[in-house]
């Protein structure tokens, strides 16, 4: 298996068809397996898969550490991408702030190169547009590190319509990363046009719903203490997860016809939305990853697609997909 290539955006970005999300080997979904997590990361290159998503939050530094780390003797094969503005604190983890001044865009950029181990970084998205400094002020200061040969391609992440267009003003925006999968549609009514409209990339990030599309965990599966989805994440609480189960089970019932994983069903899912949508399913494990990237070769006809679209109603769908604080961090 050799994932093939496609554009990102239009400012000369390539990238595999399917990405990986490095987030969970870190933090959020369980405990950490480092050997395992960067055993997945080196089999996704030899798979072909050479977009690698982190962010300066994730593990409060040890994700690009751990990135970094492990990709460092085949760097040439990697296309890197990482993330600012979420600012935290190891010695205070409930800490969590957004900044997008232009000062700190410098700052948290060389501390990523730094932990990283590398001299550029691929992609550098804004990881939430921080109301309190135009857009434009920050996407200015994310121009000056492509102009210093720091960053190659510029991305935002969860911004809204009207600042992407502001932001691409400033500076060409080569993606926008936001949640996308079956279950959380929201990006099709207005986000997907207008980044359609610019040129712009888009890579949708917990395409597998956290893993609830996988179809494994349930009300009362045992996620372990370190695993924040059930606290974190209102579709994973209370009533709503069961609500929620039913509609993973009509994906699970359609995969099943189909001979293939309800993974890899929602996976193909987002394939078929175009080449322009790029998914980056978040794993720590290889074999997953192998399931994960074998969706690929999936293709679904167009009443196949209006099927599982039918099965997964947005109305029918539990819960915001974060908590009230952090629900207001997105679309801006």
């Amino acid at each position: 298996m050799t994932m093939r290539k496609v554009k990102l955006g239009s400012q000369g970005a390539i990238v595999s068809r399917m990405g990986l999300g490095c987030m969970g080997m870190s933090e959020f979904y369980g405990e950490r397996n480092d050997a395992e997590s960067a055993a997945t990361i080196l089999h996704a290159l030899d798979l072909g898969i050479n977009f690698l998503d982190t962010a300066d939050t994730y593990g409060i530094g040890d994700n690009e550490e751990l990135v970094g780390k492990t990709v460092r003797g085949r760097r040439d094969e990697v296309f890197l991408a990482t993330k600012f503005a979420n600012i935290r604190s190891k010695t205070d983890p409930a800490f969590w702030q957004i900044s997008g001044k232009p000062e700190y865009v410098r700052t948290a950029c060389d501390a990523s190169l730094k932990r990283l181990g590398v001299d550029h970084i691929d992609l550098y998205y804004q990881h939430r547009v921080d109301p309190q400094t135009p857009i434009e002020e920050t996407v200015g200061a994310m121009a000056e590190l492509v102009k210093a040969g720091k960053v190659k391609y510029l991305g935002l992440s969860e911004a809204s319509p009207a600042t992407i267009r502001r932001a691409h003003k400033v500076h060409p925006i080569t993606a926008l990363q936001t949640e996308y999968s079956v279950w959380e549609r929201h990006v099709e009514k207005n986000i997907l046009p207008a980044v359609g409209e610019l040129g712009i990339g888009f890579v949708a990030y917990s395409p597998l719903g956290r893993g609830f599309l996988t179809g494994t965990i349930k009300k009362n599966t045992n996620l372990g203490p370190t695993d924040a989805r059930f606290r974190r994440y209102p579709r994973f609480a209370g009533e709503n997860i069961e609500k929620n189960e039913a509609l993973v089970e009509r994906v699970r019932a359609i995969a099943e016809r189909k001979g293939v994983t309800p993974a890899q069903l929602a996976l193909a899912w987002l394939l078929a939305k175009g080449e322009e949508v790029v998914p980056i399913p978040g794993t720590k494990r290889r074999k997953y990853l192998e399931e994960n990237a074998a969706a690929a070769d999936i293709k679904l006809s167009p009443a196949e697609v209006a099927e599982i679209e039918a099965a997964v109603p947005e109305d029918q769908v539990a819960g915001d997909r974060y908590a009230a604080e952090n629900m207001r961090n997105i679309d801006r």
